[in-house]
Protein backbone atom coordinates (compact mmCIF):
# COMPACT_ATOMS: atom_id res chain seq x y z
CA UNK A 1 0.00 0.00 0.00
CA UNK A 2 1.65 3.20 -1.28
CA UNK A 3 1.03 6.41 0.66
CA UNK A 4 1.95 10.08 -0.01
CA UNK A 5 3.87 10.35 3.27
CA UNK A 6 7.35 9.88 4.66
CA UNK A 7 8.08 6.86 6.85
CA UNK A 8 8.57 9.23 9.79
CA UNK A 9 5.21 10.93 9.20
CA UNK A 10 3.41 7.61 8.99
CA UNK A 11 4.50 6.60 12.49
CA UNK A 12 2.60 9.58 13.92
CA UNK A 13 -0.28 9.31 11.43
CA UNK A 14 -0.96 5.64 12.15
CA UNK A 15 -0.99 6.07 15.92
CA UNK A 16 -3.30 9.10 15.64
CA UNK A 17 -5.62 7.23 13.28
CA UNK A 18 -5.87 4.21 15.61
CA UNK A 19 -6.78 6.42 18.58
CA UNK A 20 -9.43 8.34 16.62
CA UNK A 21 -10.93 5.23 14.99
CA UNK A 22 -11.11 3.56 18.42
CA UNK A 23 -13.24 6.43 19.73
CA UNK A 24 -15.48 6.40 16.65
CA UNK A 25 -16.20 2.67 16.95
CA UNK A 26 -17.00 2.63 20.68
CA UNK A 27 -20.75 3.05 20.91
CA UNK A 28 -23.98 1.11 21.38
CA UNK A 29 -22.58 -1.91 23.20
CA UNK A 30 -19.46 -2.43 21.15
CA UNK A 31 -16.06 -0.84 20.89
CA UNK A 32 -12.50 -1.09 22.12
CA UNK A 33 -11.12 -1.46 25.62
CA UNK A 34 -7.40 -0.69 26.04
CA UNK A 35 -5.89 -3.04 28.62
CA UNK A 36 -2.21 -2.17 28.24
CA UNK A 37 -0.15 0.47 26.45
CA UNK A 38 3.45 0.30 27.60
CA UNK A 39 7.06 0.11 26.36
CA UNK A 40 8.57 -3.33 25.72
CA UNK A 41 12.14 -4.57 25.26
CA UNK A 42 12.44 -8.32 24.64
CA UNK A 43 13.20 -10.92 21.96
CA UNK A 44 10.61 -9.30 19.65
CA UNK A 45 12.58 -6.03 19.72
CA UNK A 46 12.05 -2.70 21.42
CA UNK A 47 9.02 -0.45 21.12
CA UNK A 48 5.44 -0.06 22.37
CA UNK A 49 3.21 -2.96 23.37
CA UNK A 50 -0.60 -2.66 23.37
CA UNK A 51 -3.27 -5.09 24.46
CA UNK A 52 -6.94 -4.48 23.64
CA UNK A 53 -10.35 -6.15 23.71
CA UNK A 54 -12.65 -5.46 20.77
CA UNK A 55 -16.38 -5.95 21.44
CA UNK A 56 -18.45 -6.98 18.41
CA UNK A 57 -22.08 -7.24 19.60
CA UNK A 58 -23.56 -4.94 16.92
CA UNK A 59 -21.35 -6.23 14.12
CA UNK A 60 -23.20 -9.57 14.09
CA UNK A 61 -26.79 -10.36 13.08
CA UNK A 62 -29.11 -9.95 16.08
CA UNK A 63 -29.99 -13.66 16.22
CA UNK A 64 -26.29 -14.62 16.25
CA UNK A 65 -25.49 -12.17 19.03
CA UNK A 66 -28.40 -13.57 21.02
CA UNK A 67 -27.37 -17.24 20.86
CA UNK A 68 -23.58 -16.98 20.93
CA UNK A 69 -21.74 -16.86 24.27
CA UNK A 70 -20.08 -13.61 25.33
CA UNK A 71 -16.65 -15.13 24.59
CA UNK A 72 -17.61 -15.27 20.89
CA UNK A 73 -18.48 -11.57 20.80
CA UNK A 74 -15.03 -10.23 21.57
CA UNK A 75 -11.61 -10.25 19.92
CA UNK A 76 -8.36 -9.94 21.82
CA UNK A 77 -5.61 -7.91 20.13
CA UNK A 78 -1.93 -7.91 21.06
CA UNK A 79 0.47 -5.65 19.16
CA UNK A 80 4.22 -5.09 19.25
CA UNK A 81 5.13 -1.80 17.56
CA UNK A 82 8.90 -1.76 16.99
CA UNK A 83 8.58 0.77 14.19
CA UNK A 84 9.20 0.50 11.26
CA UNK A 85 8.39 -3.18 11.98
CA UNK A 86 5.12 -4.07 13.73
CA UNK A 87 3.30 -7.32 14.54
CA UNK A 88 -0.32 -7.71 15.61
CA UNK A 89 -2.03 -10.91 16.74
CA UNK A 90 -5.79 -11.45 17.07
CA UNK A 91 -7.58 -14.23 18.94
CA UNK A 92 -11.13 -15.08 20.01
CA UNK A 93 -11.63 -16.91 23.35
CA UNK A 94 -14.62 -18.82 21.93
CA UNK A 95 -12.63 -20.40 19.09
CA UNK A 96 -9.33 -20.80 20.94
CA UNK A 97 -6.51 -22.07 18.71
CA UNK A 98 -8.94 -22.86 15.87
CA UNK A 99 -8.86 -19.21 14.77
CA UNK A 100 -5.48 -17.65 13.97
CA UNK A 101 -4.94 -14.15 12.58
CA UNK A 102 -1.65 -12.29 12.56
CA UNK A 103 -0.43 -9.25 10.63
CA UNK A 104 3.22 -8.33 10.24
CA UNK A 105 4.06 -4.90 8.82
CA UNK A 106 7.15 -3.18 7.48
CA UNK A 107 7.19 0.49 6.49
CA UNK A 108 9.80 1.62 3.95
CA UNK A 109 10.42 4.51 1.56
CA UNK A 110 9.49 3.93 -2.09
CA UNK A 111 6.65 2.79 -4.33
CA UNK A 112 6.39 -0.90 -3.44
CA UNK A 113 9.56 -2.03 -5.20
CA UNK A 114 10.79 -4.30 -2.37
CA UNK A 115 9.87 -7.90 -3.23
CA UNK A 116 10.36 -9.44 0.21
CA UNK A 117 10.21 -6.62 2.75
CA UNK A 118 9.25 -8.98 5.60
CA UNK A 119 11.95 -11.53 4.78
CA UNK A 120 9.56 -14.44 4.25
CA UNK A 121 10.98 -17.93 3.80
CA UNK A 122 10.70 -19.82 0.49
CA UNK A 123 7.56 -21.74 1.53
CA UNK A 124 5.71 -18.57 2.56
CA UNK A 125 6.72 -16.82 -0.66
CA UNK A 126 5.34 -19.75 -2.67
CA UNK A 127 1.96 -19.57 -0.87
CA UNK A 128 1.47 -15.82 -0.62
CA UNK A 129 -0.94 -13.80 -2.74
CA UNK A 130 0.17 -10.21 -3.40
CA UNK A 131 -2.60 -7.60 -3.25
CA UNK A 132 -1.97 -3.90 -3.93
CA UNK A 133 -4.30 -1.53 -2.04
CA UNK A 134 -4.90 1.84 -3.71
CA UNK A 135 -6.33 4.30 -1.16
CA UNK A 136 -7.66 6.60 -3.91
CA UNK A 137 -9.04 4.27 -6.58
CA UNK A 138 -10.18 1.23 -4.56
CA UNK A 139 -13.67 1.71 -3.14
CA UNK A 140 -14.47 0.67 0.43
CA UNK A 141 -17.76 -1.03 1.27
CA UNK A 142 -18.84 2.13 3.14
CA UNK A 143 -18.11 5.42 1.33
CA UNK A 144 -17.40 8.56 3.40
CA UNK A 145 -17.04 11.73 1.34
CA UNK A 146 -14.84 13.47 3.93
CA UNK A 147 -12.43 10.52 3.76
CA UNK A 148 -12.04 10.39 -0.02
CA UNK A 149 -8.41 11.05 -1.11
CA UNK A 150 -9.55 11.75 -4.70
CA UNK A 151 -11.21 15.00 -3.58
CA UNK A 152 -9.31 15.92 -0.41
CA UNK A 153 -6.57 18.57 -0.41
CA UNK A 154 -4.46 19.26 2.67
CA UNK A 155 -4.27 22.86 3.89
CA UNK A 156 -1.08 22.33 5.90
CA UNK A 157 0.90 20.28 3.36
CA UNK A 158 -0.93 21.03 0.06
CA UNK A 159 -0.92 17.28 -0.69
CA UNK A 160 -3.83 15.88 -2.66
CA UNK A 161 -6.22 15.44 -4.22
CA UNK A 162 -5.08 12.00 -5.44
CA UNK A 163 -7.19 12.25 -8.59
CA UNK A 164 -4.61 11.05 -11.11
CA UNK A 165 -5.11 7.31 -11.86
CA UNK A 166 -1.30 6.95 -11.75
CA UNK A 167 -0.77 9.03 -8.59
CA UNK A 168 1.30 6.26 -6.99
CA UNK A 169 3.94 6.64 -9.74
CA UNK A 170 4.20 10.42 -9.37
CA UNK A 171 3.49 11.53 -5.80
CA UNK A 172 6.19 12.88 -3.47
CA UNK A 173 6.96 12.15 -0.69
CA UNK A 174 6.17 8.46 -0.96
CA UNK A 175 6.38 5.33 1.18
CA UNK A 176 4.93 1.81 1.25
CA UNK A 177 3.26 -0.26 3.97
CA UNK A 178 4.11 -3.92 3.38
CA UNK A 179 1.86 -6.37 5.25
CA UNK A 180 1.96 -10.13 5.65
CA UNK A 181 -1.45 -11.43 6.74
CA UNK A 182 -1.82 -14.99 8.02
CA UNK A 183 -5.41 -16.16 8.56
CA UNK A 184 -6.41 -19.69 9.51
CA UNK A 185 -9.83 -21.03 10.58
CA UNK A 186 -9.57 -24.70 11.59
CA UNK A 187 -13.19 -25.81 11.17
CA UNK A 188 -13.79 -28.41 8.46
CA UNK A 189 -16.38 -27.31 5.93
CA UNK A 190 -16.09 -23.61 6.82
CA UNK A 191 -12.34 -23.05 6.57
CA UNK A 192 -11.94 -21.57 3.08
CA UNK A 193 -15.07 -19.41 3.19
CA UNK A 194 -14.29 -17.92 6.61
CA UNK A 195 -10.63 -17.33 5.73
CA UNK A 196 -11.70 -15.46 2.56
CA UNK A 197 -14.13 -13.29 4.56
CA UNK A 198 -11.37 -12.50 7.07
CA UNK A 199 -8.95 -11.49 4.31
CA UNK A 200 -11.43 -9.48 2.20
CA UNK A 201 -13.65 -7.81 4.80
CA UNK A 202 -11.85 -8.26 8.10
CA UNK A 203 -8.46 -7.13 6.81
CA UNK A 204 -8.45 -5.59 3.32
CA UNK A 205 -11.52 -3.38 3.66
CA UNK A 206 -10.51 -2.29 7.18
CA UNK A 207 -7.03 -1.34 5.98
CA UNK A 208 -8.43 0.52 2.98
CA UNK A 209 -10.93 2.56 5.03
CA UNK A 210 -8.41 3.26 7.79
CA UNK A 211 -5.72 4.56 5.44
CA UNK A 212 -8.11 6.66 3.37
CA UNK A 213 -9.03 8.35 6.65
CA UNK A 214 -5.39 8.55 7.75
CA UNK A 215 -4.47 10.61 4.69
CA UNK A 216 -7.58 12.81 4.85
CA UNK A 217 -6.87 13.55 8.54
CA UNK A 218 -3.36 14.81 7.75
CA UNK A 219 -4.18 18.37 8.85
CA UNK A 220 -5.15 16.99 12.28
CA UNK A 221 -1.97 14.99 12.95
CA UNK A 222 0.68 16.81 10.89
CA UNK A 223 3.21 18.44 13.22
CA UNK A 224 2.36 16.30 16.27
CA UNK A 225 5.21 14.67 18.21
CA UNK A 226 5.36 11.19 19.72
CA UNK A 227 4.86 12.86 23.12
CA UNK A 228 1.65 14.44 21.80
CA UNK A 229 0.52 11.02 20.58
CA UNK A 230 1.17 9.34 23.95
CA UNK A 231 -0.95 12.02 25.62
CA UNK A 232 -3.76 11.45 23.09
CA UNK A 233 -3.54 7.70 23.71
CA UNK A 234 -3.91 8.14 27.47
CA UNK A 235 -6.89 10.45 26.98
CA UNK A 236 -8.39 7.94 24.53
CA UNK A 237 -7.93 5.05 26.98
CA UNK A 238 -9.81 6.96 29.70
CA UNK A 239 -12.56 8.07 27.31
CA UNK A 240 -13.10 4.54 25.95
CA UNK A 241 -13.30 3.07 29.45
CA UNK A 242 -15.95 5.65 30.38
CA UNK A 243 -17.96 4.98 27.21
CA UNK A 244 -17.91 1.21 27.75
CA UNK A 245 -19.09 1.61 31.34
CA UNK A 246 -21.92 3.87 30.19
CA UNK A 247 -22.88 1.34 27.52
CA UNK A 248 -22.96 -1.49 30.08
CA UNK A 249 -25.07 0.58 32.48
CA UNK A 250 -27.56 1.46 29.73
CA UNK A 251 -27.81 -2.19 28.65
CA UNK A 252 -28.62 -3.31 32.22
CA UNK A 253 -31.52 -0.87 32.66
Amino acid sequence: MVLPLTVEEYQIAQLYMVAKKSKESTKGGEGIEIIKNEPFDNEKGKGQYTEKIIYLANSLPRFAAAILPSSALKIEEKAWNAYPYCKTEYSCPFFGEKLVLSIESMHLPGRGEVENALKCDAETLKQRHVDFIDIANDQPKEYIKEEDPKIFKSTKTERGPLDDPKWRDKVEPVMTCYKLVHAEFKYWGFQTKVENVIQDTGVRDVLLKAHRALFCWIDEWFGLTIEDIRKIEEETKAELAKKLEENKAAANK
